[in-house]
């Protein structure tokens, strides 16, 4: 199997993976600091805090660890909306994730405000203009991906940031698919709130977290108050193992990612250029061509059926859209707001590279790309 769904979910790092073996042993309570083994685990989670911090160019005291981004969305989201019950609306950009929309519409049943989209280019960049127009008074928060999931499009956050602040919105950024991948620095300097998740980045599935400072996190309504865990923002006794792992996937990734980058964005180029050149007829690449993550692409092959193409390559594992809405019969919602029709959208497919793809993958996996896309393209015709 040629693994390249990396946006889906990553594979632990092995080094990660040993220390999540070992922490796996340690199994008591870190909120039960009355005793030796239940202060160590403790330790550990404020060891994995103070590693995402860092890598998030934040302080530790900003992080609220999560089971996963999603999680975090929702604390973050409907938590700012219903702190501001005199700005029940909330601005999301059109090709969100689907669980930012899902949050965002949570917030707007729960404010009786409304859910305002902004539209996106042809590149699938956010439309500033429409932005400012959509942005007024009664928005409580403004959310913008760092990255698109599906398309590898990376969104102007220093401007779309600049246009919330002079509303008084908070600003809300996911950096799921960016982190690790790109560097943050821009995320950071604009967002009020971000979040990211483990398993996205090299780490055990099960934690994420949510990013903001003191004065944010003082206007959130708890959504999981608990047991007051996780500055009273997310109660339940922490996943250690998991959180540890993070931590550690965190510190990193913090690490390699120029590396990474460098190597992915090479071979991404290599796979797009023979591609290209080794299918008739058209293979357009969705998205900008500039402004996006180094290891996407996300590719339509005029006359083929995605669905088609994958089942004639069962051992290359790549995604018609995004993993969390896979089962669902639909066409993706970021692509047809980017402009695409339906059929354009169903003959598109994406291919994410990850830090363990050889060349000798990407020269196999084009292979059987280039051969499926050619079968599928004689039966349909």
């Amino acid at each position: 199997m040629i693994y390249l769904d990396y946006n889906g979910s990553t594979p632990v790092d092995p080094r990660v993976a040993e220390q999540v073996e070992v922490i796996s042993a340690s199994y008591a309570n870190p909120s039960s600091t009355q005793h030796t083994p239940g202060r160590e685990a403790a330790e550990l989670i404020e060891e994995a805090r103070h590693r995402v911090a860092s890598f998030a160019l934040s302080r530790p005291r900003d992080v609220i660890f999560t089971s996963g981004a999603s999680e975090a969305a929702t604390i973050g989201i409907v938590g700012a909306m219903l702190g501001a019950p005199d700005r029940p609306n909330v601005v999301v950009g059109a090709t969100e994730h689907k669980a930012i929309l899902a949050a965002a519409d949570l917030g707007a049943r729960l404010t009786g405000g409304q859910v305002r989209l902004v539209r996106v280019l042809q590149s699938g960049e956010l439309d500033l203009n429409h932005l400012e127009s959509v942005v007024d008074q009664t928005v409580s928060l403004v959310a913008a991906m760092s990255a698109n999931n599906e398309t590898g499009v990376i969104h102007p956050l220093r401007a779309a940031g600049e246009v919330a602040a002079r509303s008084g919105a908070a600003f809300f950024v996911d950096v799921t698919q960016l982190a690790g991948k790109g560097p943050l620095d821009e995320a950071s300097a604009a967002a009020d709130l971000m979040v990211c998740s483990s398993h996205k980045m090299y780490g055990p599935k099960g934690a994420g977290a949510l990013i903001a400072d003191r004065h944010v996190q003082a206007r959130l309504v708890p959504l999981f108050a608990g047991g007051g865990q996780e500055r009273g923002l997310r109660g339940g006794t922490q996943n250690t193992s998991a959180i540890a792992g993070f931590g550690l996937a965190a510190e990193l990734a913090a690490k390699e990612v120029t590396a990474d980058e460098a190597r992915l964005k090479s071979l991404a180029s290599t796979l797009y250029e023979v591609l290209d050149s080794s299918i008739p007829g058209v293979v357009e690449l969705n998205g900008s061509k500039e402004n996006r993550l180094p290891n996407t692409l996300n590719l339509r092959f005029m006359g083929a059926d995605a669905d088609a193409v994958m089942a004639s390559m069962p051992d290359v594992a790549v995604s018609s859209g995004s993993a969390c809405q896979s089962a669902v019969p639909t066409q993706s919602h970021v692509l047809l707001a980017m402009g695409c029709s339906e059929i354009e959208a169903s003959e598109s497919l994406r291919i994410s590279l990850g830090r363990p793809t050889t060349e000798s993958e990407v020269n196999c996996a084009t292979e059987r790309i280039v051969d499926a896309v050619t079968r599928v393209r004689e039966l349909s015709a």
